[in-house]
């Protein structure tokens, strides 16, 4: 009788391990996520930085202390398994946005797209859609981007396109137009900057007058 019982709790407990296997496997893993390794390496420095009182040229203690909050909230972010980033258009002209490519899974190799992703179109005014993952934004050979920085560590300057801007998930960037000098704006302190030889995305070199022709067609909040 003894035996039998010991059987029936072994038996238990081997199905309990089977049935909490699933939820072990779901668990998003990420510390061996490449942005989530970079964002970590950034505040540390960010970090020891202030706590040495080291001066970054370029970089004030107030503009310190906002990148270390801003990658504070992406780690977290990345941390709690946010799979998606989004992507506001306040200026005045159509933008290009990166979004996920619908034919990248398809089974017939004469219809699979050979970027990883697409280029949609956001009007002015509009929001991508929630859960919509936003890889990020196209810069037009004709469009700057004002106080730039590739780097945490690193001063401001300016980028001009062609190019692509690459956020991270969990990040809602804000694109807006300065008044005076007509330069691109962006929310998020630091971003990734991608061209055809870093990255398997369309970066077309065109105008943003040709983008302005183009029918928005990413999904929005609006739409």
């Amino acid at each position: 009788m003894k035996i039998w019982k010991s059987l029936l709790i072994v038996l238990i407990v081997v199905a309990n391990l089977a049935l909490a296997q699933p939820s072990f496997a779901d668990r998003p893993k990420f510390s061996k996520n490449p942005d989530y390794i970079e964002v970590t390496k950034a505040l540390n420095e960010l970090s020891q930085t202030k706590d040495t009182q080291t001066k970054v040229e370029g970089l004030t203690p107030e503009e310190i202390q906002n990148r270390i909050d801003e990658l504070t909230l992406q780690k977290y972010a990345l941390e709690a398994g946010n799979t998606w980033g989004q992507c506001r258009n306040e200026t005045s002209k159509t933008l290009g946005v990166y979004g996920k490519n619908p034919k990248a899974d398809d089974d017939d190799d004469d219809k699979k797209s050979p970027y990883d992703n697409e280029l949609y179109f956001l009007a002015p005014g509009q929001t991508t859609q929630n859960k919509w993952d936003c890889d990020g934004i196209y810069l037009p050979n004709d469009v700057n981007v004002a106080n730039f920085s590739s780097s945490p560590n690193g001063q401001g300057q300016e980028l001009t396109g062609p190019a692509a801007i690459k956020i991270l998930d969990g990040t809602q960037l804000v694109i807006q137009t300065n008044p005076d000098t007509a330069a691109i704006e962006l929310n998020v302190p630091t971003v990734k900057v991608l061209n055809s030889n870093t990255a398997n995305w369309f970066i077309p070199n065109i105008s943003q007058a040709l983008i302005d022709t183009r029918v928005p067609n990413a999904p929005s909040n609006q739409s």
